[in-house]
């Protein structure tokens, strides 16, 4: 289970971590599923990320604060468990789910594998989030927005007519310099365009490495997952089309921790 001790997080000097000291079997099952915090760094309020990734994230904010942007977390490290939430709030109807053109999706008479890919368009299995991992972030800038305005994460808010079309603009241009890129740059028929989400290279590649489907399936089996046994059967599938699916990160994202 998480631990709850936030403060312990931040006793870590961030400063003296080398990325290259962290290889794939340092990274254990618990923080690749969202089990743990013991990689984390508190970051803001309830916000926190991958402690070996603060330095370079500090530095893209600094930059971005240059050029008059405010950049902040709107989602970093999830828990599976959190991840679980909110992937049964949808799959019971509690949450809306929405396509691709941000409609509400009628679920009445769709299967359970269909329901589910309806839902993996833009939340992940809990287990294979990539939130789990501490080095993907979903990015806003508050200074951008109006008073009151509340943040739907969604593609128009970052087009060339939304809002936070300049921080869209700027994190295309120099995001890479510090290590980031867009995992969802362009739908690939998986998950969503998602202009808001950055990955961490240096950290996320080990990550993708160290997945494991068999022990996800595990994981779900013994879960209080909606859906578990449709999705179990299909795993190989989901994974191949939703899990694994990601854009290839430029050749020009600088591997600073490398």
């Amino acid at each position: 289970m998480p631990t709850n001790n936030k403060m312990g997080i931040n006793q870590i000097n961030t400063n003296k971590i080398s990325i290259n000291q962290i290889a794939i079997d340092q990274i254990s099952p618990d923080q690749v599923q969202g089990k743990t915090e013991e990689h984390l760094y508190l970051l803001q309020g309830a916000v926190s990320v991958h402690r070996a990734m603060k330095k370079d994230f500090d530095a893209l904010v600094t930059a971005a604060q240059k050029d008059g942007i405010e950049l902040k977390v709107a989602s970093g490290f999830r828990s599976f468990d959190r991840q679980m939430m909110l992937w049964n709030n949808k799959f019971s109807g509690k949450t809306p789910i929405k396509n691709i053109d941000g409609n509400v999706v009628s679920t009445k008479n769709l299967s359970q594998l269909e329901l589910a890919q309806c839902i993996l368009l833009y939340s992940a299995l809990p287990g294979a989030s990539r939130h789990h991992w501490g080095c993907d972030i979903d990015v806003y800038a508050p200074n951008l927005l109006t008073d009151n305005y509340q943040l739907q994460l969604e593609p128009w808010e970052y087009s060339e007519q939304g809002p936070l079309a300049k921080l869209s603009s700027w994190l295309v241009q120099h995001a890479h310099k510090f290590g980031f890129y867009f995992p969802y740059a362009i739908f690939q028929g998986g998950v969503a365009h998602e202009p808001w989400h950055l990955s961490y290279l240096p950290l996320a590649q080990k990550f993708e490495q160290a997945f494991d489907i068999e022990l996800l399936s595990l994981t779900l089996e013994n879960s209080a997952l909606l859906g578990k046994d449709i999705i179990i059967k299909n795993l190989e599938d989901i994974a191949k089309r939703y899990i694994n699916n990601v854009c290839a990160a430029p050749t020009n994202v600088i591997l600073n921790g490398l």
